[in-house]
């Protein structure tokens, strides 16, 4: 999950996070786009997946100031949430049939990790949902994937505004921390729930003589960010010196 929160500057750039909702080339090279009937339909995927965030962003505003807290805000806006993040698993389908260049396996790794956070920690465990934890990376997602499928639309459309493009690579700086850490607080909240209520664990003997401790998994899933984080962030530190860079060169000749 550690490398889903990696969406602000590398998916879609042929980076670690190269998942793509739009095809966007890697770096400076020129690669071949989809054809006409593709680009038309990542265009119209874009803006609603673009149009979706913005209402999450527009309903958090919204309940904020009714309610006048930011304390269990993930309620109003549960359902669009989960309807908006789980259309993400588009995206692989993109990559397999081949309208975006990015790795079919990445981009699953990356989408179901995202999917998995929702469904099978915040929606499975009642009780994490109030958690400010919840807000953080909820916040984070939204701006992040805003910027992203802006970016992605403007890019098909061949018409990036350069503040999008530097949103993008920048906002990450800040957006990744605030992401992962919402994230492993989640998580987190979550395990004395797990483990009091035995979820998803499947205990011996059984019939197919197998055991899984659905406790433990969540740990494992929280010690991968320990090695995946740095490399992740430095990656797209690095990636967004050589993007940036490279738009700061072309305006030179221009």
């Amino acid at each position: 999950m550690a490398a889903a929160a990696a969406t602000a500057a590398t998916k879609g750039n042929g980076g670690s996070g190269s998942r793509s909702g739009s095809g966007e080339a890697s770096g400076t090279r020129k690669k071949k786009g989809p054809g006409p009937l593709a680009t038309a339909y990542l265009v119209i995927y874009n803006v609603v997946m673009t149009a979706g965030w913005l209402v999450i962003a527009v309903g958090l505003v919204r309940a904020y100031l009714t309610k006048g807290s930011y304390h269990s805000l993930y309620y109003s806006i549960e359902k669009p949430l989960k309807f908006f993040q789980t259309g993400a698993l588009l995206e692989i389908l993109h990559c397999a049939i081949g309208i975006v260049p990015s790795s079919v396996v990445l981009t699953s790794f990356q989408v179901m990790s995202r999917v998995f956070l929702i469904w099978a920690v915040t929606h499975s465990v009642k009780e994490v949902q109030s958690e400010d934890s919840v807000l953080l990376f909820v916040i984070a997602w939204t701006i992040t994937e805003i910027i992203r499928y802006s970016f992605y639309t403007f890019s098909l459309l061949n018409h990036l505004p350069y503040l999008i493009k530097w949103a993008r690579y920048t906002l990450f700086i800040v957006l990744y921390p605030m992401g992962v850490s919402g994230e492993l607080l989640t998580i987190y909240a979550a395990l004395p729930f797990v483990r009091q209520a035995g979820l998803y664990s499947i205990s011996l003997p059984n019939k197919y003589n197998f055991s899984f401790d659905y406790y433990t998994f969540l740990i494992l899933v929280m010690i991968s960010y320990i090695p995946l984080f740095p490399q992740l962030y430095f990656h797209m530190i690095h990636q967004r010196r050589k993007v940036l860079s490279h738009t700061e060169e072309h305006k030179k000749f221009e």
